[in-house]
């Protein structure tokens, strides 16, 4: 089966699972969601992930963060959609929630945080917010 938008699909399967409480997730494997889980790891918001094998193909096995039993992604959005892409410049970049949330960006250098965006001045495609 075809997916339009197999970065939604991770997003969704996180918001879903973070809702339920849920120890961990299982999403099908790409190197962008395997780059998008890995700034989600180095700000602080899931716990890890590890690559298994399913069959032919493999998965991503998404281990969600909880603080004292809350939830520590109250909320994660797709913002640029296959059918309107949302590109901005680095000066152009604002703070999610006062700095309390992020902005993850697919650039010429990488999937990166909005924080390292504005750091090394490089714009580029908004693919998600999560705080």
């Amino acid at each position: 089966m075809s997916m339009s938008d197999p970065i939604a699909d991770l997003l969704t399967r996180i918001r879903n699972a973070n809702q339920r409480m849920h120890a961990e997730t299982r999403v099908p494997h790409s190197k962008i969601k395997q780059h998008v889980l890995d700034v989600l790891k180095e700000e602080g918001f899931i716990t890890g992930y590890e690559v298994m094998p399913s069959g032919a193909f493999r998965e991503l096995v998404v281990q969600l963060k909880y603080y004292e039993g809350k939830r520590v992604i109250r909320n994660i959005e797709r913002v640029s959609k296959p059918g309107l892409r949302t590109y901005q410049r680095s000066q152009d970049l604002k703070k999610v929630l006062g700095g309390q949330g992020i902005s993850i960006l697919s650039t010429s250098h990488g999937v990166m945080s909005d924080k390292e965006c504005r750091s090394r001045k490089i714009g580029g495609e908004v693919l998600c917010q999560v705080w």
